[in-house]
């Protein structure tokens, strides 16, 4: 796959993940009545984590907003935490990947930039989904627990007789919504950083040679040139070099004044 096709799909996977998130947030079937022990009733209860609707047989809906914050259990004011937060990570991420988009050119923008914002984006996206998937699940693990509870208060008395009815909750729709949206999420965050290898610019193979000036000294001279070497100064005969084959002895080779003495 592509880095482009890789963009693409983590972009619209991650668009589908942050509506799926908005969505459960604002729906209304986070718990709904269970209708196990009573399938036949006039009234039918759900809550969600800004209201709670009783729906009648006759079709009229009643909803009531919670009108207080303090007075709300701490795991439901958690999760609508981690709700928001996942819902503002994935939109900041969402801002952030349209412009690191391979296929969107703006101005002289480098391939290292977008694999910088490719990362960046990816990462919320992924904190984005864990978010909305801890807060669904938290919310779900309240649910079991007063689910058995109320079960458990509900089996009381003598010889294990029905003593009190008491209405117990059970899973939503919004549950199921969040977990396949935080999972949405995760992917296209994933799939984002993934993404971000193929822009990286590569690096390169070949290693830096640097070139130094050799060491070699060259004095000159009319018939020639004599080379010798600066870390070689202290031998005791050097070569001359004047077009020809000559010996390093070449000065004592040819008679002087002082031999016919």
């Amino acid at each position: 796959m592509s880095t482009t096709t890789c963009q693409v799909v983590a972009f619209l996977l991650s668009i589908l993940g942050l509506a799926g998130c908005i969505a459960a947030t604002g729906m209304d079937m986070w718990s709904t009545q269970d209708l196990y022990d009573n399938p036949v009733t006039s009234v039918f209860q759900y809550e969600g984590l800004w209201r709670s609707c009783v729906r009648q047989s006759s079709g009229f809906t009643e909803c009531r907003p919670y009108f207080t914050i303090l007075g709300l259990p701490a795991m439901l004011q958690a999760v609508r935490a981690l709700m928001i937060v996942g819902i503002v990570l994935g939109a900041i991420g969402l801002l952030v990947s349209i412009f690191a988009l391979k296929c969107i050119r703006i101005g002289s923008m480098e391939d290292s930039a977008k694999a910088n914002m490719t990362l960046t984006s990816g990462i919320m996206f992924i904190i984005s989904g864990l978010c909305a998937i801890a807060g669904v699940s938290v919310f779900a693990n309240m649910l079991v627990t007063n689910f058995w509870m109320s079960t458990a208060n509900m089996y009381t008395g003598m010889g294990g007789m029905v003593q009190t009815v008491q209405t117990r909750y059970t899973f939503g729709a919004a549950l199921f919504v969040g977990w396949v949206a935080g999972g949405l999420t995760l992917i296209g965050g994933v799939m984002m950083c993934i993404a971000c290898r193929g822009l990286a610019p590569e690096e390169t193979n070949y290693k830096a040679v640097s070139y130094h000036a050799s060491g070699h000294n060259v004095a000159y001279k009319p018939g020639g040139f004599k080379a010798s070497t600066g870390f070689g100064s202290n031998t005791k005969s050097k070569k001359i070099y004047d077009g020809g084959a000559h010996t390093e002895d070449e000065g004592q080779s040819h008679p002087s004044k002082y031999d016919y003495v």
